[in-house]
Protein backbone atom coordinates (compact mmCIF):
# COMPACT_ATOMS: atom_id res chain seq x y z
CA UNK A 1 0.00 0.00 0.00
CA UNK A 2 1.41 3.30 -1.02
CA UNK A 3 1.82 6.24 1.26
CA UNK A 4 -1.05 8.03 -0.47
CA UNK A 5 -3.41 5.08 0.04
CA UNK A 6 -2.51 4.87 3.71
CA UNK A 7 -3.34 8.55 4.12
CA UNK A 8 -6.72 8.06 2.41
CA UNK A 9 -7.54 5.09 4.63
CA UNK A 10 -6.53 7.07 7.70
CA UNK A 11 -8.61 10.04 6.54
CA UNK A 12 -11.76 7.98 5.93
CA UNK A 13 -11.26 6.12 9.20
CA UNK A 14 -10.97 9.40 11.06
CA UNK A 15 -14.03 10.77 9.26
CA UNK A 16 -16.04 7.66 10.15
CA UNK A 17 -14.95 7.96 13.77
CA UNK A 18 -16.04 11.59 13.90
CA UNK A 19 -19.43 10.79 12.32
CA UNK A 20 -20.05 7.89 14.68
CA UNK A 21 -19.23 10.04 17.68
CA UNK A 22 -21.38 12.88 16.37
CA UNK A 23 -24.43 10.65 15.99
CA UNK A 24 -23.73 8.97 19.31
CA UNK A 25 -23.53 12.31 21.11
CA UNK A 26 -26.72 13.53 19.38
CA UNK A 27 -28.58 10.36 20.36
CA UNK A 28 -27.33 10.62 23.93
CA UNK A 29 -28.39 14.25 24.24
CA UNK A 30 -31.84 13.47 22.82
CA UNK A 31 -32.20 10.55 25.19
CA UNK A 32 -31.09 12.70 28.09
CA UNK A 33 -33.64 15.38 27.16
CA UNK A 34 -36.48 12.85 27.00
CA UNK A 35 -35.44 11.41 30.35
CA UNK A 36 -35.44 14.91 31.86
CA UNK A 37 -38.94 15.57 30.48
CA UNK A 38 -40.21 12.24 31.82
CA UNK A 39 -38.62 12.99 35.18
CA UNK A 40 -40.31 16.40 35.43
CA UNK A 41 -43.63 14.85 34.43
CA UNK A 42 -43.24 12.15 37.07
CA UNK A 43 -42.40 14.75 39.73
CA UNK A 44 -45.49 16.78 38.79
CA UNK A 45 -47.67 13.68 39.02
CA UNK A 46 -46.22 12.83 42.42
CA UNK A 47 -46.82 16.39 43.67
CA UNK A 48 -50.40 16.30 42.36
CA UNK A 49 -51.01 12.96 44.05
CA UNK A 50 -49.58 14.27 47.33
CA UNK A 51 -51.82 17.36 47.16
CA UNK A 52 -54.87 15.21 46.44
CA UNK A 53 -54.01 12.91 49.33
CA UNK A 54 -53.49 15.89 51.62
CA UNK A 55 -56.85 17.45 50.73
CA UNK A 56 -58.80 14.19 50.76
CA UNK A 57 -59.94 14.54 54.35
CA UNK A 58 -61.04 18.13 53.81
CA UNK A 59 -62.96 17.30 50.64
CA UNK A 60 -64.49 14.23 52.26
CA UNK A 61 -65.66 16.27 55.26
CA UNK A 62 -67.16 18.92 52.98
CA UNK A 63 -69.00 16.32 50.91
CA UNK A 64 -70.28 14.64 54.07
CA UNK A 65 -71.48 18.00 55.43
CA UNK A 66 -73.23 18.78 52.15
CA UNK A 67 -74.91 15.38 52.14
CA UNK A 68 -76.15 15.83 55.71
CA UNK A 69 -77.28 19.46 55.32
CA UNK A 70 -78.60 19.39 51.76
CA UNK A 71 -82.23 20.60 51.87
CA UNK A 72 -85.21 18.67 50.58
CA UNK A 73 -86.52 19.71 47.16
CA UNK A 74 -88.94 22.65 47.26
CA UNK A 75 -90.78 24.90 44.85
CA UNK A 76 -88.90 28.13 44.21
CA UNK A 77 -91.90 30.34 45.04
CA UNK A 78 -92.28 28.64 48.42
CA UNK A 79 -88.58 29.14 49.22
CA UNK A 80 -88.82 32.86 48.36
CA UNK A 81 -91.86 33.28 50.59
CA UNK A 82 -90.26 31.45 53.51
CA UNK A 83 -87.05 33.45 53.11
CA UNK A 84 -88.93 36.76 53.15
CA UNK A 85 -90.99 35.69 56.16
CA UNK A 86 -87.91 34.68 58.12
CA UNK A 87 -85.92 37.83 57.30
CA UNK A 88 -88.87 40.13 58.02
CA UNK A 89 -89.62 38.44 61.34
CA UNK A 90 -85.99 38.80 62.36
CA UNK A 91 -86.07 42.48 61.37
CA UNK A 92 -89.13 43.02 63.60
CA UNK A 93 -87.46 41.13 66.43
CA UNK A 94 -84.46 43.46 66.24
CA UNK A 95 -86.66 46.57 65.95
CA UNK A 96 -85.60 47.53 62.45
CA UNK A 97 -87.74 49.52 60.05
CA UNK A 98 -88.31 47.94 56.65
CA UNK A 99 -88.58 50.63 54.01
CA UNK A 100 -89.03 48.28 51.08
CA UNK A 101 -88.74 44.60 50.30
CA UNK A 102 -88.43 43.30 46.78
CA UNK A 103 -88.65 39.71 45.57
CA UNK A 104 -85.99 39.21 42.92
CA UNK A 105 -86.34 36.56 40.18
CA UNK A 106 -85.00 33.20 41.28
CA UNK A 107 -81.68 32.18 39.79
CA UNK A 108 -82.44 28.83 38.15
CA UNK A 109 -79.34 28.14 36.06
CA UNK A 110 -77.49 26.01 38.62
CA UNK A 111 -77.02 22.34 37.87
CA UNK A 112 -77.90 21.21 41.41
CA UNK A 113 -79.04 24.28 43.35
CA UNK A 114 -81.23 27.26 42.54
CA UNK A 115 -81.28 30.56 44.45
CA UNK A 116 -84.09 32.66 45.86
CA UNK A 117 -83.36 36.33 46.55
CA UNK A 118 -85.10 39.11 48.48
CA UNK A 119 -83.78 42.66 48.62
CA UNK A 120 -84.40 44.90 51.64
CA UNK A 121 -84.13 48.61 52.17
CA UNK A 122 -83.98 48.76 55.93
CA UNK A 123 -82.94 51.07 58.73
CA UNK A 124 -82.43 51.19 62.47
CA UNK A 125 -79.80 51.21 65.15
CA UNK A 126 -76.40 50.07 63.98
CA UNK A 127 -76.02 47.32 66.58
CA UNK A 128 -79.51 46.01 65.79
CA UNK A 129 -78.72 45.95 62.09
CA UNK A 130 -75.55 43.94 62.67
CA UNK A 131 -77.41 41.43 64.83
CA UNK A 132 -80.03 41.07 62.10
CA UNK A 133 -77.33 40.48 59.49
CA UNK A 134 -75.78 37.85 61.73
CA UNK A 135 -79.12 36.02 61.88
CA UNK A 136 -79.25 35.97 58.08
CA UNK A 137 -75.85 34.32 57.74
CA UNK A 138 -76.84 30.67 58.20
CA UNK A 139 -74.64 28.32 56.15
CA UNK A 140 -76.28 25.22 57.61
CA UNK A 141 -79.60 26.45 56.15
CA UNK A 142 -78.00 27.71 52.92
CA UNK A 143 -78.90 31.34 53.70
CA UNK A 144 -76.47 34.21 53.19
CA UNK A 145 -76.20 37.96 52.72
CA UNK A 146 -74.78 38.42 49.22
CA UNK A 147 -74.95 42.22 48.91
CA UNK A 148 -74.68 44.97 51.52
CA UNK A 149 -74.61 48.75 51.18
CA UNK A 150 -74.54 50.90 54.32
CA UNK A 151 -75.36 54.59 54.60
CA UNK A 152 -75.58 56.69 57.79
CA UNK A 153 -78.93 58.27 58.50
CA UNK A 154 -78.94 61.90 57.39
CA UNK A 155 -80.88 63.12 60.44
CA UNK A 156 -79.74 60.82 63.25
CA UNK A 157 -76.16 59.57 63.50
CA UNK A 158 -77.24 56.76 65.85
CA UNK A 159 -79.22 55.20 63.00
CA UNK A 160 -78.05 53.57 59.81
CA UNK A 161 -79.74 52.67 56.53
CA UNK A 162 -78.85 49.66 54.43
CA UNK A 163 -79.65 47.89 51.20
CA UNK A 164 -79.34 44.15 51.72
CA UNK A 165 -79.70 41.18 49.39
CA UNK A 166 -80.39 37.95 51.24
CA UNK A 167 -80.36 34.70 49.31
CA UNK A 168 -81.14 31.07 49.93
CA UNK A 169 -79.90 28.11 47.93
CA UNK A 170 -82.41 25.31 47.44
CA UNK A 171 -82.86 22.05 45.59
CA UNK A 172 -85.58 22.53 42.96
CA UNK A 173 -88.48 20.17 42.54
CA UNK A 174 -88.20 17.71 39.70
CA UNK A 175 -91.17 16.76 37.55
CA UNK A 176 -91.52 13.54 39.55
CA UNK A 177 -91.45 15.49 42.85
CA UNK A 178 -94.13 17.89 41.62
CA UNK A 179 -96.33 15.02 40.46
CA UNK A 180 -95.96 13.27 43.81
CA UNK A 181 -97.08 16.40 45.68
CA UNK A 182 -100.18 16.88 43.49
CA UNK A 183 -103.19 15.19 45.17
CA UNK A 184 -105.09 12.74 43.04
CA UNK A 185 -108.62 13.72 42.03
CA UNK A 186 -111.35 11.85 43.91
CA UNK A 187 -114.14 9.91 42.19
CA UNK A 188 -116.75 12.08 40.54
CA UNK A 189 -119.60 9.96 41.86
CA UNK A 190 -120.45 6.67 43.50
CA UNK A 191 -121.69 3.70 41.61
CA UNK A 192 -124.53 1.47 42.66
CA UNK A 193 -123.56 -2.09 43.61
CA UNK A 194 -123.74 -4.59 40.78
CA UNK A 195 -127.27 -5.91 40.32
CA UNK A 196 -128.93 -3.23 42.45
CA UNK A 197 -131.34 -0.93 40.59
CA UNK A 198 -130.60 2.74 40.65
CA UNK A 199 -132.71 4.71 43.10
CA UNK A 200 -134.91 7.14 41.17
CA UNK A 201 -138.12 9.00 42.08
CA UNK A 202 -140.11 6.54 39.93
CA UNK A 203 -138.85 3.57 41.98
CA UNK A 204 -139.88 5.05 45.34
CA UNK A 205 -143.30 3.74 46.53
CA UNK A 206 -145.32 4.96 49.50
CA UNK A 207 -145.35 2.65 52.53
CA UNK A 208 -148.09 -0.01 52.43
CA UNK A 209 -148.48 0.02 48.65
CA UNK A 210 -145.89 -2.64 47.94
Amino acid sequence: MSDRERKLVLFFGLAAFVLVNFFAISWFQGKKGRIAIDLRKAKNEVETAEMAAGSFNTVFDEMKWLEEKSPSPKAGQLVSTELETYASNQASTHQLTIGKRDFKPNEETGAHFHRAKVQYKIGGREDSLYRWLDRLQMPDQFKAVTYLKLQPDAKDDTLIDAIVDVEQWYVPLTAADAAAETPEAGPEGTEEPDGAPATTPENIKPPGTE
